[in-house]
């Protein structure tokens, strides 16, 4: 392919502009590790507070902040503050749908 020449992409109906491409790829990224994943399973049965899902997977609140962190940087989870408790939640449905399609190409394809 031609480094010059342009490209027009589409899914859904949508434009893949290069930045559209690279935060897409930002958002899988974020999909791949195993503890952003068991995280966002938990989130996907309701809020959570940090330190219920640090108890949850037996990891640190310091490392639950962490990812947290990222995946909010990303649009993929939202938070809320109650006092100096945050509490974190999936940021939209389709963030459940996604997850929901994944297993189900998993498990059933």
């Amino acid at each position: 392919m031609d480094a010059t020449k342009e490209t027009t992409l589409a899914l859904n109906g949508e434009t893949l502009t290069d930045e559209v491409i690279l935060t897409m790829a930002e958002s899988f990224k974020a999909l791949a590790d195993p503890t952003r994943l068991r995280i966002l399973a938990l989130l996907s049965e309701g809020e959570c507070g940090v330190g219920d899902i640090a108890d949850h997977l037996e990891v640190s609140q310091s490392a639950v902040s962490h990812q947290l962190r990222l995946l909010r940087s990303l649009d993929i989870v939202r938070y809320r503050k109650d006092g100096r408790e945050v509490y974190y939640d999936l940021a939209d449905d389709h963030v459940r749908d996604i997850l929901g399609r994944t297993l189900e190409h998993i498990l059933y394809d």
